[in-house]
């Protein structure tokens, strides 16, 4: 479905009349089941027991969550993590894929008091610093990266949250992180702290410390990339061919590799149907390949990289999708880098090409 928007996009850029309408909804609204595995399995898994994202069948973290707590995340997200918001989903929508998840807890459903808890965050800081850099960030930022590696299953179950961010701290009443914090979460690295020797009192400290990155500024970890377009275009002064060779010239010397060039409806008409007048060059780079794959698998939706060429009535057009797109899509911080870097590569291949 993306790829295919994304060639509407593309060949929408062309100025050609495109009109899209909504599909008439004439079946019941979808199941949780059907919600889930539309929005939320690609990342949790299936069965939840999950991937890129929070395993949410693990019985510890059913054990110590709310349905309120899965209700505001379904919302709101994580800015700038791996998890985005779903504004455009009905209450129903929400409730039914809460109702889905909570079928997988084996014990009894838990609320926590909204009540904030009183503490000395000079003191929980301090023992932050002690107890909770490790796994969660000097400065609360969480883990990086997605927890998902290439040649084998991650080591850990869960990759440390994000603490200092708006999503969490929306969605985590103090009571549910004093919770957490006293009993830990069995089968992730989160451990009891009264176990380790901590008092009740130094858990509130803890746990108004972390409340109190509400007031302080936001890290990457809630930055994403801006872009005006999500399309990089440019008119060719040559003809279709020509402007071909250009880009594969233009591809080399900006440290890509040549793939290979085929018509934008290559597979999805027979042969003898495809226009030959808009065509896709395909190109790569192995080090920028593994670096977007290791910051986030779901990237290879958009590789291997290429660009589009499109004549009509005469003129030229080539362009590329944005790749600061990805940043938005993702809703991962840590692409932001990448994607400006390949922005800037897809932007100097376009220009020199069509100079």
């Amino acid at each position: 479905m993306l790829r295919r928007f994304i060639a509407w996009m593309l060949c929408a850029g062309l100025g050609a009349t495109t009109v899209w309408a909504a599909p008439v909804q004439t079946a019941a609204a979808p199941s949780g089941g059907q919600l889930y595995t539309r929005n939320c399995a690609s990342c949790h898994g299936q069965r939840g027991d999950g991937g890129i994202g929070v395993p949410l069948a693990l019985p510890s973290f059913q054990a110590g969550i709310s349905d309120d707590y899965l209700r505001q995340t379904i919302r709101h997200g994580r800015p700038g993590r791996v998890m985005p918001a779903f504004p455009s989903l009905g209450a129903d929508e929400v409730e039914a894929i809460v109702r889905h998840v909570r079928s997988w807890n084996k014990g009894p459903s838990v609320a926590y008091s909204k009540a904030p808890i009183a503490g000395n965050p000079v003191h929980g800081k301090q023992l932050f610093g002690q107890y909770c850099t490790a796994c969660h960030g000097a400065n609360g930022e969480g883990a990086k990266g997605t927890g998902v590696t290439f040649s084998r299953p991650r080591d850990l179950p869960i990759m440390a949250p994000a603490l200092h961010n708006p999503g969490f701290l929306d969605a985590a009443p103090d009571a549910m992180i004093k919770a957490t914090l006293m009993n830990g979460r069995e089968g992730t690295p989160m451990q009891s702290y009264l176990k380790l020797g901590l008092k009740e009192k130094d858990i509130d400290d803890l746990v108004s410390y972390v409340r109190s990155f509400e007031t302080q500024p936001l890290g990457s970890s809630a930055t994403l990339v801006k872009t005006e377009t999500p399309v990089i275009i440019r008119e060719s002064p040559y003809d279709l061919n020509t402007t071909v060779e250009r880009v594969k010239t233009a591809v080399t010397t900006n440290n890509f590799f040549y793939g290979r060039v085929q018509t934008l409806e290559y597979g999805m008409t027979p042969p003898a149907n495809e226009n030959p007048n808009q065509v896709i060059v395909y190109f790569c780079n192995i080090s920028l390949l593994n670096q977007a794959l290791a910051i986030d698998p779901r990237v290879g939706m958009f590789l291997p990289c290429r660009v589009s060429i499109f004549e009509k009535n005469g003129k030229v057009q080539v362009m590329s999708v944005n790749p600061k797109v990805l940043s938005q899509l993702f809703n991962n911080s840590e692409l932001n880098q990448l994607c400006e870097q390949l922005e800037q590569s897809y932007t100097a291949i376009i220009e020199e090409a069509t100079l």
